[in-house]
């Protein structure tokens, strides 16, 4: 088979790493890819929001499947434009991708049907968001943005000058763009946080092992919100217990809903959940794998991902047997010093060559690029990830941090604590 992945960041490199492993890939193709997955895959200049040309590239080079990792192609309809196409893809299609798209759809979808989910109130209206907040006196609370912000359109405040303040940035002052045009604002849930990413056909819902990650860019969870500084697998909090509730009240209860209100779920639901006193709760959900959830989480899949994705667009995940390695896995985010505000870009990359051809040690690339003279240089913000494996999470944080201080690059900074919550 011929494959096509699209996105550029360390999601997709794990990607195309778990999809190398089928017998029945033939040949990777990523758009636009990075520095490191172009050792698997053939990179190809074409953003991950150019609809068109990715269609017309795939019809081109007869691409037999084409998996979309990140949410903005989701929500500009990149999936409906392929299947208008004829071609193969794997991901929910626009009207089915609302479920990330929008916090107020997805709050409400959950109100609905009767999902666990915290308490909320949705406002178009700086005006009216801010006197409900000098009303409700109940602190802290959460603000969110409605639409997309790469994972950082979420305010927690501990009192009503920060909530005030939260409310401008977002509506006002619009720090995340349009996805700040509705304001949801949200009660604090205290518990531990856990992340299951899940394969969905349609119609059933098949949940992966658990993930936990670190959101905050310093050690002891310090400093601003991030895409992710690491994360780990399995949750140490998440029970049998846990999940077996989460099946019966959230995973398949929100596979039906959607299916309910037409528009079904093909691809890959990620559930953010804390676990409170009453049970799990939805924080949130995602339209696609988590990054970096899916660097602890695909390398520990036995199964070949070629046949679960051809399942879920098929609607048979209910005939496939999914099975997972028993080894925990974390993963430690290299950064770019200054991320998440301002970071400098193009300095080259030491170490690397470390980590080639073991198993238990892997560098996914996020944001690294070739320079004039062939060398692996940053470009982002999150620059690498080294994701270990071993039989315990205490082993797996050990080796990595263990091995870290191979890869160098100038002003890289990393959490110290990662799998420690």
């Amino acid at each position: 088979m011929k494959i096509l992945v699209v996105g550029g960041g360390g999601r997709e490199h794990a990607i195309v790493h778990s999809l190398s492993k089928s017998p029945k890939t033939d040949r990777i193709y990523c758009a636009p890819g990075n520095a490191g997955i172009s050792a698997l895959a053939e990179c190809v200049p074409i953003a991950a929001t150019n609809v068109s040309a990715l269609v017309d590239f795939a019809k081109k080079e007869k691409i037999d499947l084409t998996v979309i990792g990140m949410d903005d192609p989701l929500m500009l309809g990149v999936v409906d434009a392929f299947e208008d196409a004829g071609l193969r893809v794997f991901g929910p299609k626009k009207n089915a991708a609302i479920l990330e798209g929008s916090k107020a759809f997805s709050k409400n979808l959950m109100k609905k049907y009767g999902i666990p989910t915290a308490d909320f109130w949705e406002f178009t209206s700086s005006e009216e968001a801010k006197a409900f907040l000098q009303a409700h006196k109940k602190y802290p609370i959460v603000l969110k943005a409605d639409g997309l912000a790469l994972g950082k359109g979420v305010l927690i405040c501990e009192n009503e000058a920060e909530a005030m303040a939260g409310v401008d940035e977002i509506m006002v002052d619009k720090k995340f763009g349009a996805a700040g045009n509705t304001l949801v604002i949200e009660e604090f849930l205290t518990g531990p946080e856990v992340s299951v990413l899940s394969f969905c056909d349609g119609k059933t819902v098949v949940p992966m092992v658990s993930a936990q990650d670190h959101k905050r860019a310093l050690d002891g969870d310090q400093g601003l919100n991030t895409g992710g500084m690491g994360t780990f697998s399995p949750s140490q909090y998440y029970t049998t217990e846990h999940a077996e509730y989460a099946m019966k009240h959230i995973f398949q209860p929100t596979v039906d809903a959607m299916a309910k209100e037409g528009r079904p779920f093909h691809g890959i639901i990620y559930f953010g959940m804390m676990l409170t006193a009453d049970g799990p709760k939805v924080l949130e959900y995602n339209a696609r794998f988590g990054d970096p959830e899916t660097q602890v989480v695909l390398p520990r899949l036995r199964s070949d991902l070629v046949d679960i994705f051809e399942a879920c667009i098929d609607g048979t995940l209910a005939e496939q047997s999914i099975e997972w390695e028993d080894d925990a896995a974390v993963c430690v985010v290299l950064a770019s010093g200054g991320y998440p505000v301002q970071y400098q870009k193009g300095y080259p990359i030491q170490g690397l060559d470390a980590f080639r051809g073991r198993e238990d040690l892997t560098i996914y690339h996020a944001g690294t690029a070739f320079d004039a003279e062939g060398r692996i240089v940053t470009s982002g913000g999150r620059v690498l990830g080294l994701t270990a494996l071993a039989p315990t999470l205490e082993e797996a944080i050990q080796k990595a941090y263990a091995h870290i201080d191979q890869i160098s690059f100038q002003d890289c900074f990393y959490r110290h604590d990662i799998g420690r919550k």
